[in-house]
């Protein structure tokens, strides 16, 4: 399909569109004045006179097409605009509608979050949604009721805090609807040794350079990968580490993704408890074992019962499960059966995951095997429906591309046992720097609007090959404050 753009260069915002309704798909970009009568297409045009400017779409999709245009001002959002243009010639041709509107990005709160510091009431908030982004009142209510959740906890954060997220990207097998940068210990067992070295050595090096700046350390999550891969010995060491290298005084959160129920032991849980962790992840993604085995995750639903009575047993009072709704083989009843009974079992946070198909994962390529054709909507309705009736607050959001319905992750909590980690990187308000392998520091200026990344280096073989260049690299992180003060 020819995305055709004339007096624009609008392609990043209207190719998102696009693939609300056509997704997975290249589409083959040109710049032209012209329309394309063969193919499918999408031209969207901006032609500006002296007082005004004319905006016209016209798509044609599936031997069917159809155009829309406006007059607007020269000082309007022009994007914006086309956007919303765009968006209803593929719902008319489509019969798609989808429920988020025209927002593509990954942070529909942070909008929410803008209008709720502006001073507008709920129905100001609403109306802008939906006049702007037309987006639907179930998610303009979601979004408020999220944002309302995380107020509390922004008002709060201090402005020289930080964040640190330490990489462990090794799990014990690759899940097939998985696209992080991990890998499997039985592929790389040779090279986690010198990986735990360089890791300690980043720890320590990174500790000086926060030292200098003066910031003070808020929160830390461990992710990966699988951190709990690793041995409780060794798990031991990084922890103390970072005690060791860290003031943690103003520590308010401790996290670290036990992730896999088959990576789970009690002296592991108990030394991670003991080196000052205070929130786990144990992650089921479902409780059917027959879903379990369709996606190649290599545990038990009886595994992970009996991992979360350990997390209890070690002395864990709050406990995040995922899961995830549009899973194959799964159903909306045996979907409905994990939700229920990780509210009966107690879990402090539910996050609910809507299924993302990501080139990267195996799961991407089984399309053509009918997989993939589940009611997520469906499943994260009555997730929604059952977690706000048993007492849970939403208090993340996020999205992704090519997501199963254009639909959304929500992290669900008990009252007071949200984790402060996940609001910040997904409002982007503080500062997180990545430790390992994959990791992504992310600098934030929030009073001068800036958001500067450094990267790590991606795969655990380039991390050791090149540790001492990205070592080098973290002096970004000393001139990011620099031009800050």
């Amino acid at each position: 399909m020819t995305l055709c753009f004339s007096g624009n260069d609008y392609k990043y915002e209207l190719e998102g569109v696009m693939k609300l309704f056509v997704p997975a798909t290249l589409f083959n970009i040109v710049y032209e004045d012209r329309l394309f009568t063969d193919d499918d297409f999408a031209y969207a045009r901006v032609k500006r006179f002296d007082n005004y400017a004319l905006l016209y779409v016209v798509c044609r999709y599936n031997g069917k097409r159809a155009h829309k245009a406006m007059k607007t001002s020269l000082d309007d959002d022009h994007e914006l605009c086309l956007s919303r243009l765009l968006f209803k010639v593929m719902s008319s041709l489509t019969g798609i509608v989808p429920k988020w509107g025209i927002i593509t990005g990954i942070r529909p709160v942070k909008q929410v979050n803008k209008y709720l510091s502006a001073g507008m009431d709920k129905h100001s908030i609403f109306n802008a949604m939906k006049t702007d982004y037309l987006c639907c009142e179930e998610k303009c209510n979601i979004a408020l009721k999220t944002a309302l959740v995380q107020k509390p906890v922004l008002d709060k954060l201090g402005s020289k805090s930080f964040s640190l997220y330490v990489s462990i990207p090794f799990c014990p097998t690759r899940c097939s609807y998985c696209s992080f940068v991990s890998q499997s210990v039985e592929q790389c067992m040779k090279l986690i040794p010198a990986y735990i070295e360089n890791l300690c050595r980043e720890i320590e090096y990174t500790s000086e350079i926060v030292a200098r700046l003066g910031l003070v350390l808020d929160t830390i999550y461990f992710g990966g990968g699988t951190p709990t891969t690793l041995e409780a010995p060794v798990l031991e060491r990084l922890m103390k580490t970072i005690a060791d290298n860290f003031d943690l005084s103003h520590l308010r959160e401790y996290t670290i993704e036990a992730g896999r129920p088959d990576t789970i032991t009690l002296e592991k849980l108990t030394a991670i408890k003991n080196c000052g962790c205070t929130r786990v992840s144990i992650n089921p993604q479902t409780l059917s074992d027959t879903v379990l085995e369709k996606i190649g995750r290599k545990h038990t639903t009886d595994q992970f019962y009996k991992a979360f009575d350990l997390a209890r047993k070690a002395g864990f009072d709050c406990i995040n499960t995922d899961i995830i709704a549009g899973l194959p083989s799964d159903t909306p009843d045996s979907f409905a059966y994990t939700v229920d009974k990780l509210i009966q079992m107690g879990a402090d946070n539910i996050t609910v995951h809507t299924l993302s198909i990501k080139r990267a994962a195996r799961l991407n390529h089984q399309r053509e095997e009918g997989l993939l054709e589940n009611p997520a909507d469906v499943m994260v309705n009555y997730a929604t429906k059952r977690l706000l009736e048993s007492g849970y607050d939403p208090y993340y959001l996020y999205r992704q591309k090519n997501m199963l319905e254009n639909l959304e992750n929500i992290g669900w909590t008990k009252p007071g046992k949200e984790s402060l980690y996940n609001i910040y990187i997904m409002e982007e308000v503080q500062t997180i720097i990545a430790l390992g392998a994959g990791g992504s520091t992310k600098l934030v200026d929030v009073e001068g609007r800036r958001l500067e990344r450094v990267f790590n280096y991606k795969f655990p073989l380039e991390y050791n090959k090149h540790f001492q260049l990205m070592l080098d690299k973290k002096k970004e992180i000393e001139d990011f404050y620099a031009e800050k003060e």
